[in-house]
């Protein structure tokens, strides 16, 4: 019984605080400049009077290693961010999410093997006027996924359109939830776009109010073509 009452706490811990990296993998990335940052906080809205959870979409990747973490609704259907967010360095901060509720996907990648962690974030009621309690919880976890195709490279047109295998420790294949495969698809290739500088997963407010997503939405704004897709050129480069 004490076993089991120490994993359920692992469980909430990996549901709160996103995948939990070694200590030589935190140092390699902050050595990298791959900042990547999946904490969730709740916010108070002054005039609203109300409650919200606040994500920063971050992370990007060189070409040993990535990481990236996006948002998305409870049904896996595309938020709008509140802002974006421009800093002079690259593979950091890339726009901010204010919403009653949040699904996170965050995905490590080193070279060709990838971790994938995808949890779900809502407020709950802990009395009249008193301030919420976030309530976490794992929908799917993969570890040591492969994926044979060198997307930050030679097969970056295959970016957003292709997820990591993952099996169970007997040989199984995970099964990953089919209204978050969107979601996976766009964060795995994020994890490898080297010198990341924009978002990968949130949109801007007029593409989800159309219901579209971000490939879609830079489809029809001005964006190039490649074999994933559309993308934003960036100035400058």
């Amino acid at each position: 019984m004490r076993a089991k009452n120490v994993q359920l706490d692992n469980l909430q811990l990996l549901a709160l605080r996103g995948l939990r990296l070694a200590a030589s993998v935190r140092r390699r990335l902050q050595a990298t400049g791959v900042y990547c940052q999946p904490a969730i906080s709740i916010e108070h809205q002054q005039t609203a009077k109300q409650y919200m959870l606040r994500g920063v979409e971050s992370g990007g990747a060189v070409a040993e290693l990535g990481a990236y973490c996006g948002f998305v609704s409870e049904d896996g259907s595309p938020l709008s961010w509140l802002q974006p967010v421009d800093s002079v360095g690259v593979n950091g901060l890339h726009a901010i999410v204010v919403a009653s509720n949040l699904v996170r996907v965050q995905v490590f990648r080193y070279r060709q093997t990838y971790d994938v962690l995808i949890t779900r974030h809502t407020l709950m009621e802990t009395g009249s006027g008193k301030r919420p309690r976030l309530a976490n919880a794992v929908i799917f976890h993969g570890r040591q996924g492969s994926l044979a195709l060198e997307l930050w490279g030679r097969d970056a047109g295959f970016r957003g359109s292709i997820v990591p295998i993952f099996f169970t420790r007997a040989g199984e294949k995970l099964a990953i939830p089919e209204q978050y495969a969107q979601a996976l698809r766009q964060t795995t290739g994020a994890a490898c776009c080297i010198g990341c500088r924009h978002s990968h997963v949130l949109v801007p407010p007029k593409a989800a109010a159309a219901g579209t997503s971000m490939k879609e939405w830079r489809q029809t704004d001005g964006g190039t073509e490649s074999k994933a897709g559309w993308s934003r050129v960036d100035p400058g480069q």
